[in-house]
């Protein structure tokens, strides 16, 4: 039987360096949602981009703000970047735990992808969504 809590999840993290030519880089993490919020959370990525040479390109990014994309075996966007709606319910809290964020969500399981990105960026490419590539 496991022991593990059903609180600790792997979540994929979708580091995004540029939404105009859908450049972005996937981390998986494993996190105790009960205990990590989302600064926890960038501290983590931050990191593993640190420490990982195929990340290298992201470290000059200023990542700042974290959005659910998608859930595993969950409808996934048309946008192969990011998903565009639901701005007010799936962006993070940064002070709240995962596990207090769940009701607007739907809960956190395991697999859930979650977009990493700089929100000055983000805005610029809903504003007007073209790719150039």
């Amino acid at each position: 039987m496991d022991s593990t809590p059903t609180t600790n999840i792997t979540l994929t993290i979708r580091l995004i360096k540029s939404f105009e030519f859908r450049n972005f880089k996937n981390v998986v993490v494993h996190v105790d949602t009960a205990t990590t919020t989302p600064l926890d959370l960038a501290a983590i990525v931050k990191q593993k981009v640190d420490s990982e040479g195929g990340l290298r390109p992201y470290r000059t990014v200023e990542l700042d703000t974290f959005k659910l994309y998608t859930k595993a075996f969950g409808a996934k966007t048309q946008n192969l970047i990011i998903n565009l709606d639901h701005d007010e319910d799936w962006i993070l809290d940064m002070n709240a735990t995962l596990a207090e964020q769940d009701g607007r969500m739907g809960g956190f399981e395991n697999e859930t992808e979650i977009s990493f990105f700089n929100k000055a960026a983000y805005d610029a490419f809903k504003a007007h969504p073209e790719t150039k590539w």
